[in-house]
């Protein structure tokens, strides 16, 4: 479909010679003065340019200029000014106009080149305005703008639109999933599925399976049919894998050779599928000392670092507190009612001081309760949690590291340590699994795997 240019004079030899001229490459549209071409401008919202006289009955072409260009921002505008007029068309320029070129119009191609050019610089400046505006709504979930979070965005948006994988990295709580969600939103393959998966809450076999998939009578309890694993369900999409740390070296190897490969085989089955996927892996761990340690195979984790992007703790950036406490503030007080508006000055400083030992998340958590439990319209600093307000809150180290007390199991003991923080955090399951220094996930998984002993 040609692109329409609008040719406005009141000089009817000359608009019928611009327009015979244009005519085999452009839709033209004409117009003899400033009303009839601003008829044609709300009519056609469509028009790529817009060629005006400056001097004419009635309006000049520069107020149709600033019209013209209220309507349709994203369209050029080239100004035709006599000798006498160059100085005004170089002042409308700074209104908006693109070029400017002088009558008569005695050479045809130089003017030819000149309106390609203007179309060309007009739709590039559009196209980045559109951009622009698609990253930020792509982008609306984050908030802060403290150096280590711009940095942030500009990697997402810099990896996005290729199929490279990335390993995220950061604390827990800090947002990991988000972002994977960013990438998979901003990149060509946002139509498609965008599958996650918490390799903590599954082991062994069982995380296998849930990857890979198993072909019928593979398990005793199976589905009858078998079942397809999340490579296969993310084909043409995007795979997270959050807590990658978590998984056992068998899947490692079976994770390995399915990047490699490119194709997946489920359990069980003896045919390999090709699955097109574009993986984002997360981890709270620190990767390269587990592959130096033996803990992580160390070709597994050259295939996931591609791309490194790290999160930052939220006590690394704490300029964004006051943003983010902001943010939550409005949605909690929406979700309960709308009658807390604002945080206090001595409040804020409180919630800035603190460390946050979960991030954002337990920053998310505590505003929560403070939006439900507040006695006013603003919180006040009796309001904030006495743990934040005094930095006491438990410092309870993973129950991992904790040497079992005598004559009890390391397993006894983690169980022992877990429920200990529970019982801290006033059975409060993400502020214990904060104090933890694991997912809330993980939390539930082995709050399941006990119960159902």
């Amino acid at each position: 479909m040609k692109q329409k240019i609008l040719i406005v004079d009141d000089e009817k030899p000359l608009r019928d010679t611009l327009a015979r001229w244009f005519r085999p490459s452009y839709e033209c549209l004409t117009a003899p003065d400033a009303a009839g071409a601003m008829e044609l401008v709300k009519a056609n919202p469509d028009i790529a340019l817009m060629i005006s006289d400056i001097k004419m009955p009635g309006e000049s072409g520069v107020d149709l200029l600033k019209k013209a260009k209220a309507a349709n921002p994203s369209m050029a505008v080239i100004l035709l000014t006599a000798y006498g007029t160059v100085d005004l068309a170089v002042d409308a320029m700074r209104d908006g106009a693109d070029d400017f070129f002088q009558k008569p119009v005695t050479n045809m191609k130089e003017f030819e080149l000149r309106v390609e050019k203007a179309i060309k610089t007009a739709s590039l400046v559009k196209e980045n305005a559109e951009l622009k505006a698609k990253l930020s709504t792509e982008l609306e979930d984050f908030t802060g703008n403290s150096p280590a979070m711009r940095k942030v965005y500009q990697l997402i948006r810099k990896v996005a639109p290729s199929s490279a994988t990335v390993l995220v990295e950061g604390p827990s709580g800090t947002g990991k999933e988000l972002v994977a969600r960013a990438i998979h939103r901003l990149s060509p393959r946002a139509d498609k599925p965008f599958v996650a998966v918490e390799c903590s809450a599954f082991s062994g076999e069982l995380l296998k399976s849930e990857l890979f998939g198993y072909e019928p009578g593979t398990f005793t309890g199976g589905l009858k049919e078998g079942k397809s694993g999340c490579f296969e369900e993310a084909d043409g999409g995007t795979l997270f894998l959050d807590e990658i740390g978590e998984i056992d070296m068998a899947t490692q190897i079976a994770l390995l050779r399915t990047l490699e490969t490119k194709a997946v085989r489920r359990l069980g089955g003896v045919q390999e599928k090709p699955v097109d996927f574009r993986l984002v892996a997360a981890t709270n761990k620190d990767l390269a000392a587990l592959a130096r340690e033996g803990k992580f195979r160390d070709d597994l984790f050259y295939r996931l670092n591609v791309i490194d992007l790290h999160l930052p703790s939220l006590k690394d950036r704490p300029g964004d507190i006051a943003l983010l406490a902001a943010r939550f503030l409005r949605e909690y007080s929406a979700a309960y009612g709308g009658t807390v508006v604002g945080i206090e000055p001595k409040a804020m400083k409180a919630l800035e001081d603190y460390d946050w030992p979960g991030n954002v998340r337990q920053l998310r958590n505590a505003i929560e309760k403070m939006v439900v439990l507040a006695s006013g319209p603003k919180i006040t600093e009796d309001d904030i949690p006495e743990e934040i307000k005094t930095g006491s809150a438990p410092k309870i180290q993973p129950a991992s590291t904790e040497s079992p007390n005598e004559g009890e199991t390391l397993a006894d003991a983690e169980k022992r340590q877990v429920m200990a923080a529970l019982a801290a955090a006033g059975n409060n399951k993400s502020k214990a699994a904060d104090a933890l220094g694991i997912s809330r996930r993980t939390l539930h998984r082995k709050l399941k795997e006990w119960n159902g002993k």
